[in-house]
């Protein structure tokens, strides 16, 4: 029979490391599995050869007796099969398990199908929380109440009615699944009878039939702490679903929405917000009180001129920085209100000033502004 060249097979050279064996044969098992090449006798012969390439290389002791004495070696009882599907002088069925063990490397154990002897665990929860900007800067303790799968109370959720303990599952033998051959491939699938738990239950509970778990309320109460913003995500390990006949119960994940205030706005840890201000007092100067988030207030000295639009920051007045002990800033935004409803002495007031005002010294803004349109006016009528 011809000698067969392993390295050539996998594409690799004759010193190639057994990682790179491996990566060789990873890409290859995938292009070739019958799975992809339904009806491709071709591709069915390829898969078998690397296989059968890789059985050998991935062992040191037979790859040193192939280094030696060729493909040979492995023919005639050397290290021939002895049951199962051969093909080319080795056992599928035992190279399948080199194969499998690949793809759940890459893709995870549930691509084989394998169960592994676990019960089945309870899911993850989501739980969308509003609240206020008051409570996200004081932090809060918020009642959270929902339906899932909860723990038997009658059989503290092991599935089992008193004392009597589970016994290994007949079907499994405690393996949680079991093996089916189609064709030439060998695929396991959880089990039917234990669920995948590996065990059975002689004496089932009455109250949730064997499974350790039913439908009901919980009721917990969640701290939310300082500094949270919409988007925040609080994990409490455990508080999800429950998990059958015992198994680790689901997580329950608090997505935080903070609601819009009436006063301030909110960038990341920054605090905003808007105040009116007289004309007098933004003419003449003065001083201003704003709010915080805690109750107190913040004063804020106004300079003689000063415009629509201004802004003036006050250190460490804004939220609570999360899992830090710093806290933002509050920025006020000051506006200039034109007053309204004027009385007769008070429009005699502004118009004897608008009649002594100079332009330039009084309203610079205003005056460079009326030039510049000048000077377009003029340059557009030439």
């Amino acid at each position: 029979m011809a000698q067969k060249d392993y390295y050539s097979v996998l594409g690799v050279k004759n010193n190639a490391s057994q990682e790179e064996i491996k990566k060789a044969y990873r890409k290859l098992a995938v292009k070739y599995h019958p799975d992809k090449n339904q009806g491709d006798k071709s591709a069915e012969e390829k898969f078998k050869e690397i296989n059968e390439a890789y059985d050998t290389l991935k062992d040191d002791q037979k790859r040193a007796a192939y280094d030696r004495y060729g493909s040979s070696a492995f023919q005639n009882g050397g290290s021939g099969s002895q049951g199962g599907f051969e093909a080319g002088g080795f056992d599928f069925s035992s190279n399948f398990s080199s194969f499998s063990d690949i793809f759940e490397e890459m893709f995870g154990s549930n691509f084989s199908g394998r169960s592994g002897n676990r019960s089945q665990p309870g899911s993850d929860i989501r739980y969308d929380m509003n609240v206020s900007l008051e409570e996200a800067y004081n932090g809060t303790r918020k009642n959270v109440k929902f339906t899932t799968f909860i723990k038997c109370d009658s059989c503290q959720g092991t599935g089992s009615a008193g004392n009597n303990k589970p016994s290994a599952c007949p079907i499994c033998h405690g393996r949680g699944s079991v093996r089916y051959r189609q064709g030439f491939v060998t695929i396991e699938r959880t089990c039917q009878t234990c669920g995948g738990s590996g065990t059975v239950l002689s004496d089932p509970c009455g109250k949730c039939s064997g499974s350790g778990r039913l439908k009901g309320e919980k009721n917990l109460d969640v701290n939310i702490p300082a500094g949270v913003d919409t988007g925040s995500k609080i994990r409490l390990a455990g508080c999800g679903e429950a998990g059958f006949k015992g198994a680790m119960g689901g997580d329950l994940y608090i997505f935080v929405n903070v609601l819009s205030h009436k006063i301030f706005s909110r960038r990341d840890s920054d605090l905003y917000c808007t105040a009116y201000i007289p004309m007098a007092t933004a003419a003449l100067g003065g001083e201003i009180q704003v709010p915080n988030l805690d109750g107190n207030m913040n004063v804020i000295k106004i300079p003689q001129g000063t415009q629509s639009g201004s802004q003036f920051r006050i250190k460490g007045k804004g939220m609570p920085v999360l899992n830090f002990s710093k806290f933002g800033d509050l920025i006020v935004e000051v506006f200039v209100e034109t007053p309204v409803s004027l009385s007769k002495k008070q429009k005699e007031i502004l118009e004897q000033f608008s009649n002594e005002k100079d332009d330039q010294a009084n309203s610079p803004k205003t005056s460079e502004f009326f030039k510049k349109l000048k000077e377009w006016f003029g340059n557009y009528k030439n």
